[in-house]
């Protein structure tokens, strides 16, 4: 989750998220070169005094500004097409998960398991323990094995909304009367905290989304008590 003073994107916690700080960090070092140079040649311009009064036409320096601008276009387009793609395949996802944005809270669904279903809700601050984080944390949370395929299915029952894990690079719409899919590989165990992302209502901000990444072996043990009871 990020933390004060943090200025970058959060630490990835699965492998598509790390290709798109990849393609972030690639895309911001071509934007810092074109910047400087641009601001260089824009500042040499008001110190300078060079004139030629017999500059009618330069083909040469057109046909560069043309055709390097498209070169620099290409080599930002090309590497992100690969993990583009990637978000929307599924392979065979281990579990499948889903989720139900309501106003303001989140339902959950383990469809590959019989009647494990609840509800989320953000715990108030004078509930919140000493270790907890304010409007971020959650009753109940998402329980969900490390490095297995997830596959999430994400609809509304009133408002758009918009289930979010920045750690994982997940962002998925919730609309009413639709249902979405997208999935994700959790490379580590950890706690993932995200939120609403579309301005749903008064209470926009206070349905969060708390991921608890663990091995396969506490998953069974976690799935096999809520079937059970």
């Amino acid at each position: 989750m990020s933390t004060w003073a943090n200025l970058g994107l959060q630490d990835s916690a699965s492998p598509l998220m790390e290709q798109l700080i990849f393609f972030h960090d690639h895309a911001l070092l071509i934007l810092v070169m074109i910047t400087v140079l641009v601001g260089y040649l824009m500042f040499m311009l008001f110190f300078n005094n060079y004139i030629n009064r017999f500059l009618l036409h330069g083909q040469l320096i057109a046909m560069i500004w043309t055709i390097l601008p498209a070169i620099i276009q290409l080599i930002i387009a090309l590497p992100p097409l690969r993990p583009l793609y990637s978000l929307d395949e599924i392979n065979e996802p281990s579990v499948t998960l889903k989720s139900i944005g309501h106003q303001w809270s989140w339902s959950y669904e383990y469809s590959d398991f019989h009647n494990v279903e609840f509800d989320s809700y953000m715990v108030p601050t004078n509930e919140l323990e000493n270790d907890g984080f304010r409007l971020l944390d959650v009753d109940n949370r998402i329980v969900l094995p490390m490095n297995s395929q997830i596959r999430i299915l994400v609809t509304a029952a009133d408002v758009i909304h918009s289930w979010t894990i920045p750690a994982l690079g997940v962002k998925v719409d919730g609309t009413p009367g639709r249902l979405n899919q997208t999935n994700f590989f959790m490379n580590r165990p950890g706690l993932f905290y995200g939120q609403c992302s579309e301005i749903c209502g008064a209470n926009h901000s206070f349905m969060p989304i708390v991921i608890e990444s663990v091995p396969v072996n506490y998953f069974i043990k976690w799935i096999s008590k809520n079937v059970n009871s």
